[in-house]
């Protein structure tokens, strides 16, 4: 796989609310697929779902189980095929220790947010690091409303917003992953200046 040094998160926990407060938000079915996909599309090493709460992890894991072992697997194969990238961990910890005992190598970590920081990079300059090949990446998608910034600021690597025209930025986790991904790994090198 062409990018199976790059994997990507989502993490239900730490998320904030609207009032800032760490929280865990809930898995959403559509997340599964809709984030598989795309991952499977661009050729990434994995897809984890950062979700710490055990009645939520049940629901995960039957969802990976009918996709890889069950009639899911059966009825529709190009989408067990993207189910097979998908991996259920605790804490982000937990995929960071994962990358590692399968690659060799601590994974960069990558924060993405709605808002701009001071280090945030351009996603041609982040493309171009991870052309090279000589680390490891992992991409963290929040939810709810966002990952604490105290996470965000810990992080190697801060990607750009992804802005429209207006004031408004509130994309859900699906559209912005697709988005993301399609901007770093698209084939379509016309949009180097973005």
């Amino acid at each position: 796989m062409e990018n199976s040094h790059v994997f990507i998160s989502v993490v239900h926990y730490p998320a904030v609310n609207k009032d800032k407060k760490w929280v865990v938000t809930s898995f959403t079915t559509l997340d599964f697929h809709d984030i598989a996909r795309p991952a499977r599309t661009y050729e990434l090493g994995g897809y984890y779902i950062v979700q710490p709460l055990e009645a939520q992890q049940f629901v995960i894991s039957q969802q990976i189980k009918y996709w890889l072992e069950g009639f899911g697997s059966r009825f529709n194969p190009r989408r067990a095929e993207a189910a097979k990238l998908v991996r259920l961990v605790s804490s982000i910890t937990e995929a960071i220790e994962d990358i590692e005992k399968n690659t060799g190598k601590k994974p960069k970590l990558v924060a993405t947010s709605a808002k701009k920081y001071p280090q945030t990079l351009s996603y041609s300059d982040l493309r171009k690091k991870m052309e090279k090949k000589e680390d490891v990446y992992l991409i963290l998608m929040g939810t709810g409303w966002g990952m604490p910034e105290e996470l965000v600021k810990s992080c190697d690597y801060i990607l750009e917003p992804i802005l429209g025209p207006g004031t408004y930025n509130h994309l859900s986790v699906r559209n912005a992953t697709a988005i993301i991904l399609d901007r770093l790994f698209s084939v379509n090198r016309e949009l180097e200046s973005l």
